[in-house]
């Protein structure tokens, strides 16, 4: 077997960076217990030794051995990074928090899209023997997820949202970054996943923060509600603040979905586990950050505000017959 092909057929190689204008994919070497470490892999480096850059052609036409490959799609925010690593267990299942590859495949638009296939087996490569792979892309890569379903047909995928004051509470504790994130965010949206709301360029223009948020999760409401009807049985939506109340049901029930092993008492070990004690995107003390976090965001102005734009939103979508949030299917 060649360099490049033990590359290729190594999982700790870790596909990276897709470069479009060459045509490469460019791998860093990570262990294993750099799954369970709370940064998203997009920011991983290679762990003693030089990347390697190899032509999709070349990654196209090997053979590569791979397990169940899943997907968690998420509208940001709901506890979506949490599933995936209680979901990275070692002889049961790996979960792949936010691959760089996949935003790559993302920036490259169209050019892209050739690349889709390829890169889904490489991230199917098992970490250990019957193990599923889990992989969870960055909100924004929902606009490939229709490509990721196709690219692998056996794949399941858990749909993953909140209810909008979740949302909405959510961005306001990321403070004037998050209000700049839920803009962008609301650009994205009518980029991909758009509708005539009847609102000129100065009104859009005029909107407040929480109000172009909103307009963002709404639009991501109906993607989703989208998703299901394309892909039926093989999607599930939840809940995220379900989740987060009754951590073991939804373990078992992504089991029970996926195939994977989870029975009841699989699924209690993992919520009373270590994952469930520390911020899955910081490490830090789950309840001192619980607490931070309710503070911010508990003041009668805020609630107030959040309660305003949630009927204004309400009223969109019954205007526009989408049922918001969309309705949970996995429990």
């Amino acid at each position: 077997m060649s360099d490049l092909a033990k590359i290729i057929a190594d999982p700790r190689w870790f596909p990276h960076v897709f470069n479009h204008t060459q045509g490469t994919v460019t791998f860093i070497r990570i262990n294993r217990a750099r799954l369970g470490q709370p940064a998203f892999l997009a920011d991983a480096t290679s762990d003693g030794a030089q990347p390697v850059a190899i032509p999709l052609d070349h990654i196209a036409s090997a053979s590569i051995e791979t397990a169940p490959l899943h997907f968690i799609f998420h509208t940001a925010f709901c506890r979506s990074t949490l599933l995936v690593r209680a979901l990275e267990q070692p002889g049961l299942s790996s979960g792949l928090s936010e691959p760089g590859i996949i935003a790559s495949l993302v920036n490259a638009g169209d050019a892209g899209r050739w690349a889709v296939a390829p890169v889904a087996r490489l991230l199917a490569r098992s970490w250990q023997k019957n193990e599923a792979v889990f992989v969870k892309p960055t909100n924004h890569a929902n606009v490939i997820a229709p490509a990721l379903m196709e690219a692998a047909p056996n794949a399941r995928a858990i749909l993953m949202t909140n209810p909008l004051p979740s949302f909405l509470a959510a961005v306001l504790r990321k403070g004037m970054m998050g209000r700049r994130w839920a803009r962008q965010l609301y650009l994205k949206m009518m980029g991909y996943a758009g509708m005539d709301l009847g609102m000129d360029s100065r009104e859009q223009f005029a909107m407040t923060d929480l109000q172009a948020g909103a307009l963002a999760w709404f639009l991501n409401q109906r993607y989703l509600e989208a998703l299901t009807r394309k892909f039926g049985d093989r999607v599930r939506v939840l809940d995220g603040d379900a989740f987060g109340a009754d951590p073991a049901r939804v373990l078992e029930a992504v089991g029970t979905f996926t195939g994977v092993p989870i029975d009841a008492v699989r699924a209690e070990a993992i919520a009373n586990g270590p994952v469930f004690t520390a911020d899955a995107k910081t490490g830090e003390d789950y309840a001192a950050k619980s607490a931070r976090d309710a503070a911010a965001t508990q003041s009668a102005v805020v609630e107030d505000e959040i309660a305003k734009v949630g009927e204004w939103v309400g009223m969109i979508a019954q205007q526009a017959g989408v049922e918001v949030p969309v309705r949970g299917t996995l429990l």
